[in-house]
């Protein structure tokens, strides 16, 4: 079969989700043909998720008519042809996938590659003698992981592969010819996806939205009672060969108790030891891992962070979070997202000034004023909304029960959009929105609110506003934060 020479690169849908069919650019002349199988900044800009293949493989197919499947296998991988040609037939296996058991076929030469995500099971037929069948993978191979894949028959009715061999003149395996039929099939079930620190504020709002969204059954959740992050042996009780993401929520949040002799040690094995164990065996068995983390990594100093601006913590609590972000970046696939003033479920600023708002407002108690800092500059973070994004960066959509399109691997601001405010001004609009006492709330300094406090005060960093562009540049655009508040001000009554 004559290859097609200087053709464009380019990327084409199949209509299996995530299935993607890459024309391949082949330079040729009168000594033979070179090409680009895998370029990685090529490919992931034109929608190639960038798996980070960790072992290549090659087929070799001595006689035409060799045929091979179908196979689901646990992991993502990259197909293309070195010499001859095949006919491939990938058909969609997934658990609770729109398009189960619909069939994909095409023709792959050294001028085309197809990228088939996990669950969605291969097959081909060579169709010349001497053809070389190679493609990466994102996993490595183990005997353990056989147990794992999904197979469907070649020759089922309801499939109708159209083989350009029948399958009666092809070599194939006996494994292959007894393959189940589709209708006996069990799907392949989505990798899982672990929660650590599902007891605190973002923890619960991952998995509120996970119920909304019908994920629980492939969410597991855990938190330091059960799974302590910075303990090496509390490792072992999972199959992480199952998972295909951990999004880690915990952390020791308390920043003025870091400062303590006992508070730096709980802060460091938190915030650094558990996530640098945590990005090893994420790394190890090609797990994405989310991290969250905050802008006490920056001094404050800059009126809006971006995400690659040098760290500059100031205290114990962001030196430790820092070091947790770091560690985690040695993951492959990783996301760091940068939160700031989180909200959510459970106790936080904005119930506290609701609770002082109704004392102020009440005409039997004694409390007529509160007071807020008022130098201390950023924006509101809603765990409801921050759990949107990481769903997003994973790659998970409306209505989808395993990731299709992650974002590009990194680290991500992730705050309330909108105009900054002070903690005094959202404390005003937390009592307006409560109330309409916002007059109660009296500004004042850092120096001044903290003058009589009892133990160690952590420096905060004074402006903490961070730049979003790059998570909206992904695609993900945070609410107005005031948005959010009013919205969790009104669902508090």
């Amino acid at each position: 079969m004559p290859i097609e020479y200087e053709k464009e690169l380019k990327v084409a849908e199949t209509g299996i989700p995530g299935l993607k069919v890459v024309d391949l650019a082949v330079h040729g002349d009168s000594r033979g043909w070179f090409k680009e199988n895998w370029q990685r900044e090529k490919m992931v800009a034109l929608g190639i998720p960038d798996r980070r293949w960790v072992q290549n493989n090659i087929s070799f197919n001595e006689k035409r008519g060799a045929t091979r499947g179908v196979h689901a296998e646990p992991w993502d991988k990259l197909i293309s042809v070195a010499t001859g040609s095949v006919f491939g037939a990938w058909v969609d296996l997934r658990s609770g996938s729109d398009t189960y058991g619909k069939v994909y076929t095409c023709v792959l030469d050294p001028s085309k590659a197809i990228y088939v995500p996990r669950g969605v099971g291969n097959s081909y037929q060579a169709l010349e003698d001497g053809t070389a069948y190679t493609y990466l993978v994102d996993a490595h191979w183990s005997l353990e992981l056989k147990p794992t894949y999904t197979f469907v028959n070649l020759a089922d009715p309801d499939l109708a592969i159209e083989w350009p061999i029948p399958l009666g003149e092809c070599e194939l395996s006996e494994a292959d010819r007894n393959h189940p039929l589709l209708r006996d099939v069990e799907p392949m079930a989505p990798r899982r996806t672990l929660v650590t620190g599902c007891n605190g504020q973002l923890g619960r709002a991952v998995r509120a939205l996970a119920e909304e969204r019908g994920l629980l059954g492939s969410f597991d959740f855990c938190d330091i009672d059960t799974f302590d992050l910075a303990d090496p042996e509390d490792y072992a009780q999972y199959d992480w060969s199952l998972y295909g993401a951990v999004v880690n929520c915990g952390a020791y949040t308390a920043v003025d108790k870091a400062e303590t002799p006992e508070g730096r040690v709980a802060a460091w094995r938190a915030n650094a030891t558990g996530p640098a164990l945590l990005s090893k065996v994420c790394a190890e068995h090609g797990i994405t891992l989310v991290h969250i983390s905050s802008d006490y990594v920056f001094d404050g100093t800059k009126g809006l962070h971006d995400e690659d601006e040098p760290l500059s913590p100031l205290g114990v609590y962001g030196q430790s979070k820092a070091a947790g972000d770091l560690a985690v970046s040695t993951c492959p696939r990783y996301y760091v997202l940068r939160s700031s003033w989180v909200i959510g479920d459970g106790s936080n600023f904005v119930r506290t000034m609701m609770k002082l708002s109704d004392r102020c407002a009440d005409l039997n108690d004694d409390l007529n004023e509160v007071t807020v800092v008022d130098d201390q500059v950023g924006r509101l973070t809603f765990t409801a909304d921050m759990a949107r994004a990481v769903l997003f960066l994973l790659g998970y959509r409306e209505g989808g029960l395993e990731p299709s399109s992650p974002a590009p691997y990194g680290t991500y601001n992730c705050t309330g959009s909108g105009e900054p405010a002070s903690w005094a001004g959202i404390a005003r609009e937390v009592f307006e929105l409560r109330n309409g006492n916002g007059t109660s709330v009296r500004p004042v300094s850092t120096e001044e609110y903290y003058a009589s406090a009892p133990g160690p005060v952590a420096p905060r960093p004074r402006l903490s506003s961070l730049n979003l562009s790059k998570l909206e540049a992904a695609g993900f655009a945070m609410p107005d934060w005031r948005g959010s508040l009013h919205s969790y001000c009104v669902d508090a009554v």
